[in-house]
């Protein structure tokens, strides 16, 4: 069968691409009712990628479409966890909380930034290949595990470097290629299981370099853009749920497809839930929990069944992913065009779903974990293998 005629058979399409954000609403392709958009809540003040490339603020409950210049057709639906950005003055690098190190040297608000305004800094002269060296620099006090970053684009430089010092004393550098006169995003996780984050610092290693935007963010991956001034700031979490959709089926089967990118390995991060409004364990999902093994979770109120399902993959990977929940007790796995996985007897789940949650495993007891979405689909039906195999591939 084609991919048309299956999506023909879908009773909820959901890609993202048009959104009223004064009644914090993302519309769905199927159906072409009110019935299939899905409730946004955020607050004010989160950034995106915008179709022209720029990063942009968004109004409170607007759902983020965030925009890959590569693709730009086909946005991403953002959905990210509550993160603070610890960095204040995140673009003001002359206030006297950054310092230049050495001989390097900084002139402020002559390059445009990623964000379209005049506010990007040139950084001369700058040795980024020690902490110690011609360098801008910010003491930072984090003890969780976190992830510095920053916008960064070649004046002649073609690498770059992000470094670190711990409370210990101990500093370690990253260097990165850069090229052409592109702004890209430099981001470096920090393991601070011996000591904490203490120095910040970024320096280009052979020629100059614009420079804007810097965050350190506790968490184990770098999320959108939060600006500072004199204070840090926290972006809540996104959460994007369709309750009491009315044409959830009644019971078994139903069929799940899901397309995004993988942000983090946790047993909590889901990819999408089939859940209970109003209820914490009951729900239908497909979670990342390591590089080798995604788990099918599924909750009735009476107890969870528990799936350890063996698959290698990376995080930052696009995965398609088909699921047909086929009865209380069977299931399929499809991802990327194969089978994965063949439930046959699995612990009986009565069917008591009502809704859809998109990245997130459950709206009461929230467990915090995000993951964005390119394409969501329901099918009031279980498809076929061959179906299934066509459309995850």
């Amino acid at each position: 069968m084609a991919l048309a005629d299956i999506y023909q058979k879908a009773t909820l399409v959901q890609i993202p691409s048009g959104y009223k954000a004064a009644d914090a609403e993302l519309y769905s392709v199927v159906p072409n009712t009110t019935a299939g958009d899905f409730t946004v809540s955020l607050a004010a003040g989160a950034t995106r990628v915008n179709k022209d490339g720029l990063i942009e603020s968004v109004a409170a409950n607007q759902a983020r479409l965030d925009y890959n210049l590569t693709n730009p057709q086909d946005p991403t639906l953002l959905l990210e966890p509550t993160r603070t950005n610890s960095l204040t003055y995140s673009e003001d690098f002359t206030n006297s909380n950054w310092f230049i190190q050495n001989s390097a040297s900084l002139t402020p608000n002559n390059v445009v930034a990623p964000d379209g305004t005049l506010t990007a800094s040139t950084l001369q002269n700058a040795d980024g290949t020690s902490i110690s060296g011609n360098v801008l620099q910010k003491n930072i006090t984090l003890s969780s595990d976190c992830v510095t970053s920053i916008y960064i684009k070649s004046l002649g430089s073609t690498t770059v470097a992000l470094c670190s010092r711990s409370a210990n004393g101990t500093q370690t550098f990253t260097s990165y290629n850069i090229s052409g006169n592109e702004w890209k995003r430099f981001d470096r996780f920090i393991d601070t299981s011996s000591s904490a984050l203490n120095q910040f610092s970024i320096g280009g290693t052979n020629g100059d370099i614009a420079v804007w935007g810097a965050q350190v963010e506790a968490g184990s991956y770098a999320t959108s853009y939060i600006t500072t001034s004199d204070i840090a700031v926290t972006r809540t979490a996104d959460t994007c749920s369709l309750p009491n959709f009315s044409n959830t089926p009644t019971d078994y089967p139903l069929t799940v497809y899901w397309k995004g990118e993988v942000k983090e390995f946790n047993g909590f991060n889901c990819a999408f839930s089939i859940y209970k409004d109003g209820e914490a364990g009951v729900f239908l999902v497909v979670s990342f929990n390591t590089s080798s093994e995604v788990l099918v979770r599924r909750a009735d109120g009476s107890g969870e069944d528990v799936d350890f399902i063996s698959y290698s993959y990376s995080l930052g990977d696009i995965l398609k992913i088909g699921i047909k929940f086929t009865s209380a007790t069977t299931f399929k796995l499809f991802i990327n065009g194969s089978e994965i996985y063949n439930e046959t007897s699995g612990v009986s789940k009565t069917w008591n779903f009502n809704s859809v949650l998109i990245g997130q495993l459950r709206i009461v007891a929230d467990t915090g974990t995000r993951n964005p979405c390119n394409e969501l689909m329901l099918f009031n039906e279980a498809l076929t293998d061959a179906e299934l195999t066509t459309l995850t591939t």
